[in-house]
């Protein structure tokens, strides 16, 4: 089995001839990047090397600010023996991830702040954890849970993930309630009614296998309201997981009348469509479901002109012998944090939907700045907080190889461009 080394921070640490990529602050250049006891001391020519320095070729590598995923579920507590923080740290440090916010559909639900110092008590040295606290209590749409309490004990946002917020006025409360402390509430769209039963995109092919479909409208429909809450009460609104055009077209229309929303999509949304479903593979049932392909070029086309902010992976890890059922009967969700990169460079930055720099933006910088979480670019004196990548690497996606605990990913066997060749956190070097 392979394993994630660590070197501390120590000392002085020149990292050259990479190309730096920090949208914040504008940059796109060839630089060297200086660390000393694990804060950046400069950025630009190292000039001779310092004899007692140790130097990192990152020669046709990519070095941006450290990517971060506002979206995963690590399951602890409660089921370990599908992920643990731990575990999910390294998956994530892997796939060049210096930070992740946690779902808190966990066992039990992260709904006060005992739980969520539950949570940041679990720091590893791999990646930083950030808790998201839950909306209402035991994600169970009765009444709100301890907002205030969470944020103050470090929740980033509040969410329900995994279960929306059907109670329209409960919803109105949390947005108003959230602008005292400027988060977000992250908003699970899905009208339960009329997704029903359903396990994969309604449509001719549902049809054809037999499967209860979900439409569209059980995702964009709950946008739609939860964008007319967010204007109703100025509260910051969070869209998770948008698979669809009219999401789509909800989130840009309620950005033109000046509504505090954003959203994200995660790269199964923009890679796959309904017909991966065909051979019934328990790896392609997610919620909300993979979608056609006039969905796809929708999210591709919010992706390239900014509706869509973020791009996350929704890591929600499962074990086999759950995902080993019939496709209507499985969990729905699938791991991405050691495929993230690699699906967004081919299938984004290859293809021109993306320059390199908007994808860092989507990965990094727009993230931070959602959860208003500091250290989204690169400056002096700050920590050093990188992802190192090969744009031009070429691998094969081998599950068994990754270092999270579940391999519940339907991507096994693709061939990608773009790998994370280290991560850098607080000046410690992970590969």
């Amino acid at each position: 089995m392979k394993e994630l080394k660590i070197q501390k921070a120590e000392g002085k640490i020149i990292i050259r001839n990479g190309r730096v990529i920090d949208p914040a602050n504008k940059r796109d250049e060839a630089a060297d990047i200086v660390i000393r006891d694990g804060k950046i001391e400069s950025i630009g020519k190292a000039g001779d090397p310092d004899p007692k320095a140790q130097v990192i070729d990152a020669t046709g590598l990519i070095i941006t600010p450290g990517l971060f995923d506002m979206h995963v579920h690590f399951r602890e507590p409660g089921r370990e023996d599908e992920e643990t923080i731990e575990t999910g740290s390294r998956a994530a440090a892997a796939g060049g991830f210096t930070g992740v916010a946690c779902m808190p559909n966990t066992t039990p639900v992260v709904e006060n702040q005992g739980i969520v110092q539950l949570v940041k008590s679990r720091q590893t040295s791999y990646c930083g954890i950030y808790p998201i606290g839950a909306v209402t209590k035991g994600l169970e749409c009765q009444e709100l849970a301890e907002m205030g309490d969470m944020f103050h004990a470090g929740a980033v946002a509040v969410s329900d993930d995994g279960r929306p917020v059907t109670n329209s006025n409960l919803m109105r409360r949390a947005l108003d309630y959230c602008r005292m402390f400027d988060i977000p509430v992250i908003s699970h769209c899905e009208d339960i009614f009329l997704s029903a039963d359903g396990a994969m995109n309604e449509g001719a092919l549902a049809t054809r296998l037999g499967l209860r479909g979900i439409p569209n409208a059980a995702e964009s429909s709950m946008a739609y309201r939860d964008a007319q809450l967010a204007a109703l009460t100025g509260g910051r609104l969070h869209i998770a997981h948008v698979s669809c055009a009219e999401t789509v077209d909800v989130v840009r229309q309620a950005k033109r009348r000046g509504i505090k929303i954003t959203a994200e999509t995660c790269p199964h949304y923009f890679t796959l469509t309904e017909e991966a479903v065909k051979g019934y593979s328990e790896m392609t049932r997610v919620n909300p479901p993979l979608r056609g392909k006039a969905d796809v070029q929708a999210i591709l086309e919010g992706l390239k002109d900014g509706t869509i902010d973020c791009i996350v992976t929704d890591h929600a890890p499962h074990s086999h012998e759950e995902k080993e059922v019939e496709f209507d009967q499985a969990p729905t969700g699938m791991i991405g944090l050691e495929t993230s990169l690699g699906l967004c460079w081919t299938n984004l930055v290859e293809t021109g939907v993306l320059t390199p720099s908007q994808l860092v933006e989507k990965m990094s910088l727009n993230p931070r700045n959602i959860l208003k979480i500091g250290n989204c670019k690169l400056e002096t004196g700050k920590p050093a907080d990188l992802t190192l990548f090969d744009p031009k690497a070429k691998w094969t996606v081998e599950p068994e190889e990754f270092f999270s605990k579940s391999r519940n990913t339907p991507f096994k066997g693709f061939d990608l461009t773009g790998k994370t060749v280290m991560t850098v956190l607080d000046g410690n070097i992970i590969k």
